[in-house]
């Protein structure tokens, strides 16, 4: 065992740093893939029509339940065994493909719980004052209960980010080359030396992308706070 080396750990922040940008664009694909469907989940558990509540209902309970390691190897070995059978062969799809279908299906459930209890926090009162003062539906949504919902929502949705970006460093386990998996290639490269260092390494990027997460939801949070008193007053 070599001794520790602290000057090592800024050359692993070196080698690390361009691959943050893949731990950032899993994290962004997955928001946007697992948010739309986090929408039409809250969407149906609000309506209370009887089928897609009780869809949304099973999906939720069923994708929660599933420790996330299993869900990604589900969807990297499963799915493409699964299509193969019907002649469909997605075996050489980027892993990023994967990766963000595996933790949308996840993300998707808790985002939709986060929506559903942001509009309801909101009171109902304010949609039909704002549409009894002549704007339509849509603008009452966009105007009074969207910045309102979106404080409620804010906080959750923070930490689930944040959950999110460390999750996401499972996906090494299937050869995805991000922070995660490009730290363990060097400790590979190096023979097992430098495997503090290179840990202290990713360890200080993921508390820095933490920090910038925390402090621009922090900001959004504030900023939109000051949205939901002026529209309180109008409604």
């Amino acid at each position: 065992m070599h001794p520790f080396h602290p000057s090592y750990v800024f050359t692993v922040l070196v080698q690390l740093f361009p691959y943050i940008g893949v731990t950032l664009l899993m994290m962004l694909g997955t928001v946007i893939f697992g948010g739309a469907i986090g929408i039409l989940l809250a969407k149906a558990k609000i309506k209370r029509r009887i089928v897609p509540r009780a869809i949304a209902e099973v999906y939720t309970y069923l994708t929660r339940c599933v420790p996330s390691i299993i869900m990604l190897f589900i969807v990297y070995y499963g799915v493409p065994a699964l299509l193969l059978q019907f002649g469909i062969n997605i075996n050489n799809f980027n892993k990023g493909v994967f990766v963000i279908t595996a933790f949308s299906i996840l993300f998707a459930s808790n985002l939709g719980e986060v929506f559903r209890a942001a509009y309801l926090a909101v009171d109902p009162g304010q949609r039909e004052a704002a549409v009894c003062s002549g704007l339509s539906e849509f603008q009452a949504f966009y105007r009074i209960i969207l910045p309102q919902a979106a404080v409620h929502a804010l906080p959750n949705f923070s930490n689930m980010l944040v959950n999110l970006m460390k999750e996401g460093a499972l996906a090494y386990s299937i050869g995805l080359i991000d922070v995660m998996g490009e730290g363990n290639l060097l400790i590979g490269r190096n023979q097992g030396s430098y495997t503090l260092e290179t840990y202290l390494g990713m360890a200080i990027i993921y508390w820095a992308l933490t920090y910038v997460i925390e402090l621009i939801f922090g900001k959004l949070e504030k900023n939109l706070s000051k949205g939901k008193k002026h529209a309180t007053s109008v409604a």
